[in-house]
């Protein structure tokens, strides 16, 4: 592989901001390979990525794509954020330059156990739990993905049968011509309908995760779930269901329903792996979950915080708003909601506000446009300009035993870099408070 890459050209097209395009660069420098990445986004914007291949042997066009820089290239590497029709990879097809994905490309590389995951929701806290319960037995386990590791960054370690868990959105799918040993799909709701022409489109991305497996392999599928039946169907491979209800009672810290199919899949894989009983029971007592989603952060004179950022569609805001309800009854509820539109739909959202939320506080965005439109008839709501004005609101408004809870239902991208960085945001916020 080192010999096949040396002295070629190849073009990082997105660096983006969540480690993934830093994992690639390195990958790509590590095997001599002339490195040039691209990016519309400006150095200043990117330099949180920039510190981390400081002193590394690598070329930027920051800013913009130039179109000379794709075809000088041999081989051109795209973020998943980028969509497959850029006129720009156009160019590079028209030229027969190769277009790849890194996830595509350790499909072909690695001879590990690969056990994909995706869905709409519950996608990083089921992956990360299937890697908790496999490292319980195990040492040769990985975990990469749309989670902030490129999985090209842990070929070099990976040996043949280890077991690698891979968190894939939508994105990364795209384009796929291999699926993983096991398949798990967690659900399947409106999403990312900026990006997909229709539903249907969004959906056909989805299940790449099981179109190229063979009979030997397995499809793990959520029982409730109505695309359930239609992807049995058109899988080659063997295919197991899981339902929240079989982990009742198990003794999981995660608060919610949603939570407990997460669960639930998860002991599935887990399963089908062999992982012992006794191992798994330990491994759940130890798994504190993903941050940025429903993370406990602060109390404060008795009111807790809660970050929930990686909410970006209505229906995973609903979904933690119920959570809370029925693991804090007695409290009111504060909802920090907003930001931009991806084509999604905020009736039944409006709902649950108007019915069941104490205090709303919303940002700025074309969301938040649909969402004040919804809820016209909606008294107390409080619109606020930034992160830290949310947070202080939220601090005014709030009540002794009651919950703040971040989760916007939105993309973050009007004014945050992405949605960890509004995150991050709102943690420093809570923190900061006196």
């Amino acid at each position: 592989m080192s010999e096949t890459l040396k002295n070629k050209k190849v073009l990082v097209m997105g660096l983006g901001l969540n480690g993934g395009g830093v994992g690639v660069a390195k990958f790509f420098c590590e095997k001599g390979a002339e490195v040039l990445v691209t990016d519309l986004k400006t150095e200043e914007q990117l330099k949180e990525s920039l510190k981390k291949l400081k002193g590394l042997k690598i070329k930027y066009a920051l800013g913009g794509h130039k179109e000379g820089d794709f075809l000088q290239a041999d081989l051109i590497l795209k973020n998943p954020d980028v969509p497959s029709s850029s006129p720009y990879l156009e160019i590079a097809r028209k030229n027969n330059i190769p277009v790849e994905t890194d996830v595509g490309l350790f499909f072909k590389l690695s001879k590990a156990f690969i056990i994909g995951v995706t869905g709409t929701k519950g996608k990083s806290t089921t992956a990360s739990l299937i890697y908790h319960l496999i490292k319980s037995q195990s040492k040769s386990a990985f975990l990469a993905g749309n989670i902030g590791v490129s999985p090209l960054e842990l070929l070099s370690e990976i040996k043949k049968g280890d077991r690698v868990v891979l968190e894939l959105s939508s994105f990364e799918l795209e384009g796929l011509t291999q699926s993983p040993n096991i398949a798990v799909i967690t659900n399947i709701m409106p999403d990312h309908l900026n990006r997909y022409a229709t539903m249907t489109d969004y959906v056909q991305a989805k299940k790449t995760i099981f179109k190229f497996q063979k009979t030997k392999d397995i499809l793990v599928l959520n029982n409730k779930d109505p695309f359930a039946k239609e992807f049995a169907k058109q899988a080659r491979s063997k295919v197991c269901y899981f339902d929240s209800d079989s982990v009742e009672g198990t003794d999981f810290k995660l608060l919610g329903q949603h939570n407990k199919a997460n669960l639930a899949a998860a002991v599935e894989v887990a399963k089908l792996l062999k992982i012992s009983d006794l191992n798994m029971r330990k491994a759940l007592k130890t798994f504190k979950g993903v941050p940025n989603r429903q993370e406990f952060i602060k109390e404060i004179n008795g009111v807790k915080y809660f970050n929930d950022t990686t909410a970006t569609m209505p229906e995973a805001t609903i979904t933690a708003v119920q959570a809370f309800l029925e693991n804090f009854p007695d409290s009111r509820l504060l909802l920090i909601c907003g930001g931009m539109d991806k084509g999604l739909k905020y009736k039944k959202l409006a709902k649950i506000i108007r019915e069941r939320i104490d205090e709303l506080i919303v940002l700025p965005g074309t969301a938040s446009d649909k969402i004040k439109q919804a809820i016209r008839d909606y008294t107390r709501m409080h619109e606020v300009s930034s992160m830290r004005e949310a947070v202080k609101i939220a601090k005014k408004l709030a009540k002794k035993n009651d919950v703040v809870v971040l989760s916007p239902a939105a993309a973050s991208f009007n004014l945050f870099k992405n949605e960890f960085d509004r995150g991050s945001q709102f943690v420093k916020a809570v923190k900061d408070l006196k």
